[in-house]
């Protein structure tokens, strides 16, 4: 039996994927949680074998933070997230989080049960338009090396880290402002338009390793 515990904000998303995972007489729900920090205080008792998180509305940088930081104190995590749209999250920061499944919030009750059962046996799961946004990141980018300066690619590494503005700021002792000024300046200079694109493009070029 896959032990299944299921984390939404919304209750009536809580017992709609309970209900969704429970359809499986391999699976069973061993409890549920309103949010993160819940989930932090009760996955160590509970021992699921799959986390399925439902981040609909909630795609902060913090999240993925959260989640990274429950998987190194906590409870070692399979977890599956379900997203609202594919493109607004950083794929690449979810899953050096720890993440082992996203799909959209359109995913059919099969495609999430499939996708909880794989998870539970090791696999990744990823949707097919979360693989091709993946897979869409290829830039031409002449003499890069030359034209990022230090503290650029400096900054491009801490976001190949999964930090946010404010957590860069801090560990730079340099404000929020300079931050975004200098994101402004590498996507620029790596002819990209978010910070999936930078990292992913930073790490092809060897600019950063994750």
């Amino acid at each position: 039996m896959i032990r299944v515990m299921v984390v939404a904000t919304s209750p009536v998303v809580r017992a709609g994927l309970s209900a969704v995972v429970t359809t499986n007489p391999r699976l069973t729900v061993v409890g549920s949680a309103s949010d993160l920090d819940v989930l932090a205080r009760e996955v160590g008792q509970l021992q699921p074998d799959v986390v399925l998180v439902d981040l609909s509305g909630n795609l902060q940088q913090s999240v993925w933070e959260k989640l990274l930081l429950i998987q190194e104190e906590q409870y070692p995590l399979a977890m599956i997230v379900i997203v609202e749209e594919l493109d607004s999250i950083d794929l690449e920061t979810g899953l050096r989080s720890g993440i082992r499944g996203i799909l959209p919030s359109t995913s059919t009750e099969s495609e999430i049960v499939a996708a909880v059962e794989a998870i539970a046996f090791g696999l990744v799961v990823l949707h097919p338009d979360a693989i091709e946004l993946l897979s869409i990141r290829e830039k031409v980018v002449a003499n890069p090396v030359q034209t990022l300066t230090p503290r650029e690619i400096e900054v491009l590494g801490m976001l190949g880290s999964g930090l946010g503005n404010k957590a860069i700021a801090k560990s730079l002792q340099i404000s929020e402002h300079t931050v975004k000024f200098h994101l402004s300046s590498i996507f620029q200079k790596l002819s990209v338009s978010s910070r999936t694109e930078a990292v992913a493009v930073g790490v092809r070029l060897g600019l950063i390793m994750l």
